[in-house]
């Protein structure tokens, strides 16, 4: 499946006639998107396609049953500092009524080009009544990973939008710190609370870890910093 999937990718980032960044086409009970950005996330969010490089695009197939296959390619390889790189999925998501959804799936990472670079995220995510909470494991050898999210929806009375997502991480390879003390294992954590204003959105984010001090070295979690931070974001969407 993976080589007519990269040509098919490969031709669609060629074709001088693409004017957006994503093509929806209706294929009898099927639904093909194909384009230079991700289609999709999974899990409620929870599991993404990698960081795009400098030349990526993808495709995605859905059934009306609620199936769906996919392959995305971050980078295809085309320049010296980079490397061919393919994340493949399949999935099914379904929503039964107003206020039941269930979702669950494979991806699976690769590098074609480098032997032992291939790691797989199982994830599955369900909605019910406005809330949605969502799982993942994902096997990569040099750190395993299982999260956790929650998102509440909206709080009673206040208006807010209230996400939570937890994260415990093996690492593949002990790392040892400079006082020689080693980091095997870490946990790490996240807080959102979100709401609209004057058609901004509006983020107040505290993150963190168990890790400290010179721990924080073996880092590489769901967060951008290893120690506690709090963010505020403020973003409009002008068109």
């Amino acid at each position: 499946m993976a080589r007519p999937m990269l040509l098919l990718t490969t031709a669609l980032l060629l074709s001088p006639t693409l004017q957006a960044s994503q093509i929806q086409r209706q294929l009898g009970e099927f639904d093909l998107k194909l384009g230079t950005s991700a289609s999709r996330s999974m899990a409620q969010g929870l599991i993404s396609p990698s960081p795009a490089g400098a030349f990526h695009g993808g495709l995605d197939l859905s059934h009306a049953s609620g199936w769906y296959v996919g392959q995305y390619a971050p980078s295809l390889g085309l320049s010296a500092a980079s490397t061919l790189r393919l994340d493949s999925y399949l999935g099914y998501k379904r929503r039964f009524d107003g206020s039941l959804g269930l979702e669950a799936g494979l991806i699976h990472y690769s590098q074609p080009n480098l032997a032992g670079n291939d790691s797989y995220a199982l994830y599955g995510g369900v909605s019910v009544f406005g809330s949605r909470f969502g799982g993942a494991w994902r096997d990569n050898p040099d750190n395993r990973t299982g999260t956790l999210f929650a998102n509440l929806g909206e709080l009673p009375l206040l208006g807010i939008d209230l996400t939570f997502k937890v994260a415990h991480h093996q690492l593949g390879t002990p790392f040892v710190v400079g006082d020689g003390s080693e980091v095997q294992a870490f946990n790490d954590w996240s807080l959102q609370l979100s709401r609209p204003w004057l058609g901004i959105d509006l983020d107040l984010i505290y993150s963190s870890s168990d890790l400290q001090g010179g721990g924080c070295a073996a880092y590489a979690g769901i967060n951008a910093y290893c120690q506690s931070m709090v963010t505020f974001k403020a973003q409009r969407s002008f068109f």
